[in-house]
């Protein structure tokens, strides 16, 4: 039991399912922020870091799985092992703020409505300034819903929670903590556009390197001009960059699988 915002707060009826790989630096903080949760899944993927360790000495229940070929499938399978009423998903690299749990405690507990699931706006951090442009707030998520009412898609990347029923949209927060080392940042665009490349190359789409140049370059001007990223500062040219230069590597990998099947 703990004291937050002025209550004392028993654990709730809620299983928290997370996936992780080398998540040492965020494993803490996401958990801590679950104090409310009954239970805690961890799905590990191989973490040669501490975050196994870490993750289990915060009492989460952690499974060693190898790594099933895309985000949904994993997150599915974190899902799976859920075992409360509620289940609430996030990423390593998220955590809920006080009052978030707050309002979670009164869906759990109090609330009267007949909604399935709940969908939250997410704070994107990034090099420790929050990103309010380009397409980064209010960035919405469903992250909670009733046991045997979601399912994550397939999806390789940019997988999503599917609800059966009605979802509601909160108001309160989920804070995401993005990674900020370039050098990280260029190995996820590396990991990222393969696997989406391949996805799309199984859907029997193609592309050219002047195609992925055109696309690179639309992201840019979209998420920097339209979008208002150059209101950002530096954290909003840094993002807009990095995006196209994951959408230049994801249809440039495409042109070459295309190139080499014939």
């Amino acid at each position: 039991m703990e004291k937050r915002l002025g209550f004392q707060m028993d654990r709730l009826p809620v299983s928290a399912a997370i996936i992780t790989k080398n998540e040492e630096e965020n494993i803490v903080r996401c958990i801590r922020s679950l104090f409310f949760a009954s239970q805690i899944v961890v799905v590990d993927s191989g973490s040669t870091d501490k975050t196994v360790s870490l993750a289990k000495e915060l009492g989460a229940e952690v499974f060693l799985e190898p790594w099933r070929g895309g985000f949904g499938v994993q997150k599915q399978l974190a899902v799976d092992l859920c075992r409360e009423d509620w289940i609430l998903v996030l990423d390593a690299d998220e955590c809920v703020p006080p009052e978030t749990a707050e309002k979670i405690r009164e869906i759990c507990l109090t609330s009267s409505d007949a909604a399935e699931g709940y969908s939250f706006p997410r704070k994107n951090y990034f090099q420790g300034r929050w990103v309010r442009h380009a397409g980064w707030w209010p960035d919405r998520v469903t992250r909670l819903f009733k046991r045997g009412k979601g399912h994550l898609t397939e999806a390789a990347v940019h997988e999503a929670i599917i609800v059966e029923g009605r979802v509601q949209y909160l108001d309160v927060p989920i804070e995401h903590y993005t990674e900020s080392d370039l050098g990280r940042i260029l190995e996820k665009i590396n990991h990222y556009s393969t696997l989406g490349a391949e996805t799309a190359f199984r859907e029997g789409r193609s592309s050219s390197v002047t195609g992925a140049f055109f696309r690179a370059f639309f992201t840019f001007v979209q998420d920097y001009i339209i979008r208002l990223g150059c209101l950002d500062g530096a954290a909003g040219l840094t993002l807009a960059v990095t995006d196209a230069v994951n959408k230049f590597c994801k249809y440039a990998k495409l042109a070459e699988m295309g190139r080499l099947k014939r």
